[in-house]
């Protein structure tokens, strides 16, 4: 018994050996490499660790994510726009539809009360019934009357023909606003759908860092922008850059300032977050001036000022494509909206490509 107990033992820890064995060998598989590829030094079985050379590619490829974010984002914020703008047009048109089937009616109404007139005068129109007058007085005022009654009645028509030519025009605008609504509603699902892949596929590339790579990958985000700054600070005509706000410039500055660490949030006008544009039309909005709500549309329609004669206040626009925007509030600094996952913030002016300078007082 004790021989056979022995044994029985004996293979038993062989197998346990042998699990074990094939059970670390498994752990050991290498992991597969996502894009870009980790430094070759990331230890097995633990999440791959980035160079720094990775981490500048990734943060490159995640600002051009959310800078195509933000152009989508001017598009979706300008359909939006267009369509309030068709949306009150055609309830502007629907109300003269409205007033224009209930004037018709009461001119129908008028015309049938002088039907009902001659109808009771026998059938006879009022010339006829002038000549058959043996009365002077009778015919003269007759005269009088028929006359009047020969401008209403042309006037009466005049007014239903006019009428019914306006709402036949008020019906087709409407027709025409309509189609060009649902054309804007179009341009809106499609340039949503944009924003959201893009945003999607940046906080993918992040979500694969470990936190010390995220870490490092916002330390790298400070350094390029510290170095544009410092870049754009030692340019000529930055240096002479002095000019003082203006009263609605300092209380459009005032109304950024106060949304310091709210969130970003795409197609946002506050309260609680802001798009980049979203904070700066608000801004100037509480300086009681009402300016274009996208960034594109502030750089193609507000006037244009060198920026050695900038003032706080005055909206930098950024990149090529005007697909982002910051309100310049002195000492070379401006506050803005960044984008998803990031709050409203200070930064340098310089921090990223200045495409021009608008001012919205001018």
């Amino acid at each position: 018994m004790n021989r056979r107990h022995c044994a029985t033992a004996a293979i038993t820890l062989v197998c346990a050996l042998a699990l074990l064995t094939s059970t670390g060998q498994a752990m050991a598989a290498p992991v597969p490499e996502p894009s870009p590829s980790p430094s070759a030094s990331a230890s097995a079985g633990s999440p791959p660790r980035y160079s720094n050379a990775d981490l500048e590619k990734v943060r490159e490829q995640i600002d051009t994510l959310y800078r195509k974010a933000g152009a989508a984002t001017d598009a979706y914020n300008l359909a939006e726009e267009q369509t309030k703008k068709q949306s009150g047009e055609i309830v502007k048109l629907a109300k003269a539809i409205v007033d224009g089937q209930a004037r018709i009616a009461a001119l129908k109404d008028q015309a049938g009360a002088q039907a009902r007139e001659q109808y009771r005068n026998g059938g006879l129109p009022p010339g006829a019934q002038l000549a058959l007058s043996n009365d002077p007085k009778l015919f003269l005022d007759g005269l009088n009357q028929v006359r009047q009654s020969q401008q209403a009645s042309k006037s009466l028509l005049t007014d239903l023909t006019q009428t019914q030519q306006d709402l036949e025009t008020y019906t087709q605008d409407a027709s025409t606003n309509w189609e060009k609504l649902e054309t804007i509603r179009v341009k809106q699902a499609k340039a949503k759908k944009k924003i959201n892949a893009q945003i999607k596929a940046a906080e993918k590339l992040e979500s694969q860092l470990e936190k010390k790579e995220r870490d490092r990958l916002r330390q790298l985000e400070r350094d390029a922008a510290d170095r544009a700054q410092t870049a754009w600070l030692s340019s000529g005509p930055v240096k002479d850059v002095s000019g003082e706000a203006s009263e609605g410039g300092a209380a459009a500055v005032a109304f950024a300032t106060a949304q310091i660490g709210k969130p970003y949030v795409w197609g946002a006008e506050g309260p609680g977050s802001y798009d980049c544009s979203g904070l700066t039309s608000q801004a100037w909005l509480a300086a009681k001036r009402t300016i274009p709500r996208t960034s594109q549309e502030q750089w193609r329609l507000l006037p244009r000022i060198d920026i050695q004669d900038m003032r706080p206040g005055d909206l930098i626009i950024y990149h090529a494509d005007a697909s982002h925007v910051g309100m310049y509030v002195g000492g070379g600094s401006i506050v803005h909206a960044p984008r998803p996952g990031r709050n409203v913030t200070l930064a340098g002016a310089g921090s990223m490509k200045i495409l021009g300078v608008v001012r919205p007082d001018k």
